[in-house]
């Protein structure tokens, strides 16, 4: 079923985890690699930075920040993306934003109408996805259309190839690499593609990036340098960042769009309007972060201890594949819910079903829920910690699920 309203969308994912799993005690001690919630050391500069403009709390804060906030993002972003100087404009094409959820949120308010062309409005969504995605949609009255990201289309959704009537009435498009909850890297021609067809279908793209500062290796590719190399107007274009992930950061709850000055603009209206606007200590520590890298050159050298681990652990057994980016690992495992299941109470870990993280969709995949074959494992605990959780996983990868209590699929 396709929802309409925010009633038809499904209990979120946690809540229905608790459901499943707390019924019966933890077979072990509890290993916790269901939330991506980043649980490396915090930088002692988001500490100074806090302490040092703490007068800020008493005063109201501008809803598009400071000058020094959004000129280090614009920097951090020409850095990162290998940009020319003053390619982005720090005044008029980024803003701060209380972590990307708010902001990826707020895109469809200020952005997507009910309809277009005289029917009602589309919004493309990968699936599995982020919960949030669906919510925007259905709240600006528009459908919602959860287009399966498998292997067999590199875990990444293939718009491309979408009806060209379902893209005549498409007006907002979320996309995110490295995705979450496969771990797949869009290329910069595939991003740049995609920038292109929004132009073309005369829609936006939101490019979902929270997770581009961790890799094993390769850098990934960003949606505005993609659309930039391919000529396409950044009215078509926005990125989502934050400090979550990058800087082990996801109490403060920063982050930045960025893109066309026009998007820019209707957020920021909107904003004035009902969004919160972030303390200005926040957001003098957020300008700090984004002015430096060696911290994020740290906590990508941790990731890379726990993608080595996974790989020793779990490389050549069916149903792996390490990911490209993000700290989630994608394992087939038949099912989802008996798996996790088993691996609670056998165990003590704690993983979540991929079916809570997609829908079905009577247009792709057979109308299958694609996530429902799949558990997501997170890799933010210290590798002494999920250890014996990926050697759980691995020994039901060799022996397959044993029990198979009743599920809530």
């Amino acid at each position: 079923m396709i929802p309409r309203r925010f009633s038809d969308l499904p209990e979120y994912a946690f809540p229905r985890l608790r459901a499943l799993l707390d019924r019966y005690p933890a077979g072990g001690e509890t290993i916790a690699m269901s939330i991506g919630e980043p649980r490396h050391p915090m930088s002692p500069i988001m500490h100074e930075a806090l302490a040092k403009h703490a007068e800020g709390y008493a005063k109201y804060p501008p809803i598009d920040g400071t000058p020094g906030f959004r000129g280090a993002v614009g920097k951090w972003i020409e850095r990162r993306y290998d940009l020319s100087d003053a390619t982005i404009d720090p005044g008029a094409q980024i803003l701060p934003l209380n972590g990307t959820r708010e902001g990826l949120f707020m895109a469809a308010l200020a952005l997507a109408p009910s309809e277009k062309n005289g029917q009602r409005a589309a919004v493309l969504i990968p699936n599995p996805f982020y919960q949030c995605y669906a919510a925007a949609a259905l709240a600006v009255g528009a459908e919602p259309v959860f287009v399966a990201a498998t292997a067999e289309s590199g875990w990444l959704p293939d718009y491309a190839s979408l009806p060209e009537d379902l893209l005549a009435r498409t007006v907002l498009a979320y996309y995110c690499s490295p995705s979450n909850p496969q771990g797949a890297v869009a290329d910069k021609e595939q991003l740049g593609s995609l920038a292109a067809l929004a132009e073309n279908y005369d829609f936006i793209v939101a490019f979902d990036e929270c997770y581009s500062e961790i890799y094993p290796a390769t850098p990934p590719s960003g949606g505005i340098a993609a659309a930039l190399a391919e000529g396409v107007s950044l009215d078509h274009v926005l990125s989502f960042n934050s400090l979550s992930k990058r800087s082990n950061a996801p109490g403060l709850r920063s982050g930045f769009v960025a893109g066309g000055a026009v998007p820019i603009a209707a957020m920021n209206r909107l904003r004035s309007y009902a969004g919160a606007p972030s303390p200005l200590p926040v957001i003098h520590a957020a300008e700090a972060l984004w002015r430096d890298e060696a911290h994020v050159e740290e906590n990508r050298a941790l990731y890379r201890e726990k993608f080595n681990l996974s790989d020793s652990i779990l490389n050549g057994l069916p149903g792996y594949v390490a990911p490209q980016g993000g700290f989630f690992l994608w394992i087939e495992v038949g099912d989802g819910e008996a798996a996790a299941l088993e691996l609670w109470r056998s165990h003590g870990v704690r993983v979540l079903p991929g079916a809570y993280l997609g829908r079905g969709d009577p247009r792709f995949n057979d109308g299958k829920n694609p996530g429902t074959r799949y558990i997501r494992a997170a890799l933010v605990e210290q590798p002494d910690i999920i250890r014996p959780g990926l050697e759980a996983i691995a020994d039901m990868l060799r022996t397959g699920i044993r029990q198979h209590a009743e599920t809530t699929t």
